[in-house]
């Protein structure tokens, strides 16, 4: 007979990344592109307006583009539906189109957001599938790229659609978030040196810091380490954080190299 599996085990809790807990929840959880999210800025006045509209948000990784189209759906109590253009095709179109009109025929109608990841990935035909329905208004259609849309998005759709342009958080809005991460992780420091060579790493990517940091934590914890210092960091990771110590040589032969 085969063992039988240990309930534990079958039962384990799916590991949700420490960047996917981290994700603001609300608009005043959002730190940085206070320049859109500010009271009076556009997508503040956007969320306020009770009226979802279809939009592109242009911007480097890890600037908050997949947590603002969230946050929106959120707003508007609408459906959230998901696409990737890197792995999805005219199928996925197809099937956000019978999910959308389902929830508008439902007892309770409820609005769809579209929400396609990595634009301009899709080619002309792709993205032109869209076009109807957001004419028709069965769905909102929000794009996320980090490439200009004025070049990769088709003029129809660009123009059914307004665009926000997000910034990389700066250093300071890494720190709130480092300080974020380590509220969630109480059992371990980080020291400042290190913190500020883990921004400089960041480059403005919140995504980018956050996952580097998990790594970290696992790699602490299994080594019953209570406080990240910047020689164990360097130990870990190596010479991808030594490239980017700000008051080095080696900081500024990065820069000169770009």
């Amino acid at each position: 007979m085969a063992p039988r599996t240990a309930p534990s085990a079958r039962h384990a809790p799916l590991h949700v990344p420490l960047a996917e807990r981290l994700r603001p929840h609300t608009l005043g959880d959002v730190v940085g592109q206070q320049h859109l999210l500010g009271e009076g800025m556009p997508l503040r006045i956007a969320f306020e307006s009770g009226q979802p509209h279809s939009c592109i948000l242009w911007g480097p990784p890890g600037t908050g583009k997949t947590t603002i189209a969230r946050l929106m759906a959120d707003a508007f109590d609408a459906q959230f539906i998901p696409i990737s253009a890197v792995l999805g095709g005219v199928k996925d179109i197809r099937e956000a189109v019978e999910l959308a009109e389902k929830a508008r025929e439902g007892l309770t109608p409820q609005p769809t957001i579209v929400f396609v990841d990595e634009v301009h990935r899709f080619n002309k035909s792709q993205q032109d599938a869209f076009l109807p329905h957001v004419e028709s208004g069965l769905f909102t259609f929000i794009g996320a790229t980090t490439e200009n849309p004025s070049f990769e998005v088709n003029s129809a759709l660009l123009s059914r659609a307004a665009v926000y342009v997000l910034q990389s958080l700066g250093d300071q809005d890494l720190r709130q978030i480092l300080a974020r991460a380590q509220a969630e992780s109480a059992s371990i420091a980080i020291e400042n040196e290190a913190s500020e060579r883990l921004i400089a790493y960041a480059d403005g990517d919140a995504r980018r810091l956050l996952n580097t940091l998990e790594t970290l934590f696992v790699s602490a914890r299994a080594e019953k380490i209570d406080a990240l210092t910047d020689a164990w960091l360097l130990k870990v990771l190596g010479e991808r954080l030594r490239r980017y110590d700000k008051g080095g040589e080696q900081f500024y032969d990065t820069i000169s190299a770009l």
